[in-house]
């Protein structure tokens, strides 16, 4: 485990003010968010059915945690990700093209390769899933919905740091999104690790969506992996009408 506090490290808020602003800032967020993109919330599973084939593989070698129900025979899996969840209950819902859902979702990652200050075995992280027509599955689309969720980032910055200004300190997340793809950073840092060509081209372009993340490059690697039951490399879905193709990747 790699987590460190950097040295002279001083908290600029109270242990009591920084819960009250983590609650602040979850409901601004999703408030903005639900608004941009047309979503309604909705409750997440701490767990699904081991059998329900609803419970995301990642990359496909993460092991789930299981568990089974006592006086039942139904053996359970904490959720990684709820990839496939999510179109189910689009479905069951009663979704129809333009709305969608979102969800702040708790999961379990047991099998996380990198511990530090930025990833954890426990995940907190909002998920969300949106119907769309056939004739808006097309990177124009794509690429305004990323801004749309770039701005529910930054108008939730703004309305945090007017309420905490002391805040204001750690800097503002930059509005313009720059937009590259795996092929196109492997072709400008060939030398690098994935990894570190996201870091490079981040400090030039602050705000960067890398698209196409999950296919093999020319060099014959992907630039990241994903799960292989998800979508093709392309980031299209099998199932018609998804909004959030996997096959790409934010960093802010």
């Amino acid at each position: 485990m790699k987590t460190h506090l950097p040295q002279g490290y001083r908290p600029l808020l109270s242990m009591y003010d920084t819960q009250k602003a983590i609650s602040l800032l979850k409901r601004l967020f999703e408030d903005r968010l639900g608004a941009l993109l047309n979503l309604y919330r909705v409750s997440a599973p701490l767990f699904v059915a081991q059998d329900s084939g609803l419970n995301d593989n990642l990359s496909g070698v993460e092991r789930p945690v299981s568990f089974d129900i006592l006086r039942s025979d139904t053996k359970a899996e904490v959720v990684q990700s709820l990839a496939k969840w999510k179109r189910l209950a689009l479905k069951r819902y009663g979704f129809y093209p333009g709305k969608g859902l979102y969800t702040d979702m708790n999961a379990i990652r047991r099998d996380e390769s990198e511990l530090d200050n930025l990833h954890s075995v426990y995940v907190d992280q909002w998920d969300w899933e949106k119907i769309i027509l056939p004739e808006d599955r097309k990177l124009d689309y794509l690429k305004l919905t990323v801004m749309d969720i770039v701005r529910a980032v930054c108008d939730t910055q703004d309305t945090i740091e007017a309420i905490y200004p002391q805040l204001g300190s750690l800097g503002k997340l930059c509005r313009e999104v720059t937009f590259v793809t795996a092929q196109e950073l492997e072709d400008r840092y060939p030398e690098l690790t994935p990894k570190e060509r996201e870091n490079r081209f981040v400090k030039e372009h602050k705000t960067v969506f890398i698209i196409g993340i999950g296919g093999a490059l020319r060099s014959g690697q992907p630039h990241d992996g994903r799960a292989p039951d998800y979508d093709d490399v392309h980031g299209h879905p099998r199932r018609p009408g998804r909004a959030r193709p996997p096959a790409a990747h934010c960093r802010l």
